[in-house]
C-alpha cells in the first residue's frame, strides 16, 4: 500500500479500518510495526500510517435480496 492509497479512503473506510484491526490487536493479533504504544487504538492508528495494514474496502452497491448480479 502506498502513501497515496491511504488518501482514498473516507473517514468512515478509515475509522471502519483502524477499529477492525484495533480489535484484532485487543484479542492477541501480533502488532506489524515498532511503536512504544500500548493502546490497540493507537497501535492500529500508528499501522494505518505506516501502510502496513493488509485490509482491502469493496464498494458498491450489493444486490437487494432476491436479486442476481
Amino acid at each position: 500500500m502506498s502513501g497515496e492509497q491511504n488518501q482514498q479512503y473516507n473517514r468512515y473506510e478509515k475509522a471502519r479500518i483502524i477499529g477492525a484491526r484495533a480489535l484484532q490487536v485487543s484479542y492477541g493479533a501480533p502488532v506489524l510495526t515498532d511503536t512504544g504504544q500500548t493502546e490497540p487504538i493507537l497501535i492500529a492508528a500508528e499501522e494505518y500510517d505506516a501502510d502496513v495494514l493488509p485490509f482491502t474496502v469493496r464498494r458498491g452497491k450489493t444486490p437487494a435480496r432476491g436479486e442476481s448480479q
